[in-house]
């Protein structure tokens, strides 16, 4: 049952993410609904190639770690701080993102709220960081809030089924390019689904009661196992969508409450959209504690198995509560993550222009570090895998640049990432720092997960 639960908890961000994925592709292709269904498959498509060799770094890495134990061992410890610089960045906009779509959920419910937006979003920042301050009250509520979303969703799409096609919001004919291009360019702004497979190759970390082989195995699963899901909801919401004509909503509702709206009025859309705005919260929830425990293990010596020690940033980041909560990291998480909604007018759409592109740094540091692994290995099949997931992955990133704004969020992370390896330089370059993100997931004294 502990497993269950933790495999669903892991996915609430990716299932999340669908809530404003599909709406941030329609908005690219101009409302053309003709192009929606390709682009979300051509989105999909990436994650499953993101997948297959993040199958074959959860293998390697057993323990935890991720794409920063992968870069650190290829490329020496320094290269580490790369994709922890593009997690950190990532972790707040998952903040802002997701606690701005769960305003946004709300409003479409009661539209009179629309003058709170930026208030209502900064309110849910700073409920959920107060939530954190007591610690981890277990992954089980997270996975109870994503299956019944999973159930509930269903119930939309088979609701759905059976309703009249409603046209409603813009809706054009066609997009501002060829097809061909509007999709390549439209694809990248989607890519928020891809943000959640990083996490279970890192929060396996957390499974002391297994070992490697177990882990190595529970790690493969979930991530098959949120495709699966993620995968389904996205093409059938989209097709749903496409069928049912939901185009680009007004400023007061979201592309996907419109789409429930349509298929499955009443009791169904109010548990819909309650259920969406409580996940978008738990996928926060989760960054504010996977982020401040990255800070915490950047505070401590990484090497060392107690996890004392000074890191290196300062100790003050690494001071915990009672409930084992870096409290001092959590405000700085808080602080930074309202910045950036208010900054974006506590609009999800305006911020998902930025998101998924830092995160798009360390899967591209992590799968040029396996490439380099087959290589050496001469394992020519694994490295045929490496080289076309690395090239998905650069196309990925390089169309993102082309748009403008992800080069902020790319930056950003490229920033955090030089600023680390100064502060680790002077430090004395210690050792262990490709195992920070492991020992941000380890558990703490007495078994409890991390906080």
């Amino acid at each position: 049952m502990l497993l269950f639960a933790f495999a669903f908890a892991v996915m609430a961000d990716p299932v999340s993410s669908v809530a404003y994925a599909i709406e941030a592709a329609l908005r690219a292709l101009h409302g053309d609904l003709g192009l929606l269904l390709a682009t979300m498959s051509l989105v999909v498509a990436i994650v499953v190639l993101v997948i297959i060799n993040y199958h074959q770094l959860v293998a390697r890495y057993p323990q935890g770690g991720g794409a920063a134990a992968a870069t650190g061992e290829a490329f020496g410890e320094g290269a580490a701080f790369v994709p922890i610089g593009a997690l950190i960045v990532d972790f707040v906009l998952t903040i802002a993102i997701s606690s701005a779509a769960g305003a946004s959920a709300v409003i479409a419910v009661a539209p009179a709220l629309a003058p709170w937006r930026i208030l209502i979003a900064v309110l849910l920042v700073v409920v959920v960081a107060g939530g954190t301050w007591f610690g981890h009250l277990g992954r089980t509520v997270f996975a109870v809030m994503t299956l019944v979303f999973i159930v509930v969703a269903a119930a939309v799409l088979v609701r759905g089924m059976s309703a009249t096609p409603h046209p409603t919001g813009t809706i054009t004919t066609h997009a501002a390019h060829p097809p061909v291009l509007a999709v390549a360019l439209a694809f990248p702004v989607a890519m928020a689904l891809a943000t959640g497979i990083e996490a279970p190759s890192s929060a396996i970390a957390q499974l002391g009661q297994l070992d490697d082989r177990g882990r190595r195995r529970f790690g493969r699963t979930t991530l098959w196992l949120t495709l699966a899901i993620v995968g389904t909801l996205t093409l059938g919401l989209t097709a749903q969508a496409v069928r049912l004509r939901v185009g680009i909503p007004h400023s007061d509702t979201t592309q996907i409450a419109e789409l429930a709206r349509v298929a499955a009025p009443g009791p169904i859309f109010a548990a819909f959209q309650a259920l969406t705005a409580l996940l978008l919260l738990s996928a926060a929830s989760s960054s504010f504690q996977a982020g401040p425990g990255l800070l915490k293990a950047l505070a401590r010596t990484p090497g060392r198995e107690d996890g004392t020690g000074s890191g290196i940033l300062p100790a003050w980041v690494g001071r915990t509560n009672i409930h084992h909560t870096p409290y001092w990291g959590v405000v700085v998480f808080l602080l930074i993550s309202a910045a950036a909604t208010v900054a974006a007018g506590g609009r999800d759409q305006r911020l998902v222009l930025f998101y998924a592109a830092s995160v798009f740094v360390s899967f591209i540091a992590g799968l040029t570090a396996m490439t380099r692994f087959s290589l050496r290995d001469r394992r020519w099949a694994l490295l045929v895998v490496n080289v076309v997931g690395a090239l998905a992955v650069a196309f990925t990133l390089l169309v993102n640049l082309t748009r403008g704004d992800p080069i902020v969020s790319i930056g950003a992370s490229l920033v955090i990432a030089a600023v680390l390896y100064w502060q680790w330089v002077r430090s004395g370059r210690p050792r262990g720092i490709r195992n920070a993100a492991a020992q941000a997931e380890a558990p703490q004294p007495g078994g409890r997960p991390s906080g």
